[in-house]
C-alpha cells in the first residue's frame, strides 16, 4: 500500500519542480519580450509620465521673453520661453513647449491650460504588459497540465498488465 503513495509523492515533486522551472523560464522570457517591445516601440518612459515644465518666477530665472499669439486672444502675450531652474544641477536651460495652450483666468492673468491630455501610448504600454502577463500565466498553466497528463499516462501504462 505504501508503493502508490510514494509514486504519487514523487509525481507531485516532479510536477512542483517542473512548475518552478517553467515559472523561472517564463519570468525571464516575458521580461525579455517586454524590454524588447519597449525598445522597438521607441517609447521613452521619462517623457511618457513627465508633466510639462513651466516657468515659476519664485524658483527659476528667466533667460528669454517672447511675445506669442494664441488662438482666441486678441493681443500677443509676453511669456518666458527659456529659463533656468535653480534646483536643476545640470544647468541646462528649459524651454516652453510649442504646443502649450494658455487660458485667461478670472483675475486677468494667463495660465497654462493643462486640460485633459490623453496619451494613448501609456494605455498601449499597459495593455502590452497585461497581454504578456496573461500569456505567461496561461502558458504556465498549459505546460504544467500537459506535463501532469504525460506523467499520469506513462505511469498508467507501466501499471497496466500486459495482454
Amino acid at each position: 500500500m505504501d508503493q502508490p503513495m510514494t509514486d504519487v509523492g514523487r509525481r507531485a515533486d516532479k510536477i512542483r519542480r517542473f512548475s518552478l522551472g517553467i515559472s523561472l523560464t517564463l519570468m525571464v522570457l516575458c521580461n525579455a519580450i517586454l524590454l524588447l517591445g519597449l525598445r522597438l516601440s521607441g517609447i521613452n518612459l521619462d517623457d511618457l509620465v513627465k508633466t510639462p515644465e513651466l516657468f515659476n518666477a519664485k524658483q527659476d530665472v528667466c533667460l528669454r521673453l517672447t511675445w506669442q499669439s494664441f488662438p482666441g486672444m486678441n493681443e500677443p502675450v509676453r511669456l518666458c520661453s527659456e529659463w533656468l531652474i535653480l534646483s536643476d544641477p545640470s544647468g541646462k536651460p528649459h524651454y516652453l513647449q510649442p504646443d502649450t495652450k494658455l487660458k485667461k483666468g478670472l483675475d486677468g492673468q494667463y495660465y497654462v491650460d493643462q486640460g485633459i491630455q490623453a496619451d494613448y501610448r501609456l494605455l498601449m504600454l499597459i495593455l502590452f504588459v497585461t497581454v504578456i502577463i496573461v500569456g505567461g500565466v496561461r502558458a504556465k498553466w498549459f505546460l504544467v497540465n500537459r506535463y501532469r497528463l504525460r506523467l499520469e499516462s506513462t505511469e498508467g501504462r507501466r501499471a497496466s498488465p500486459v495482454h
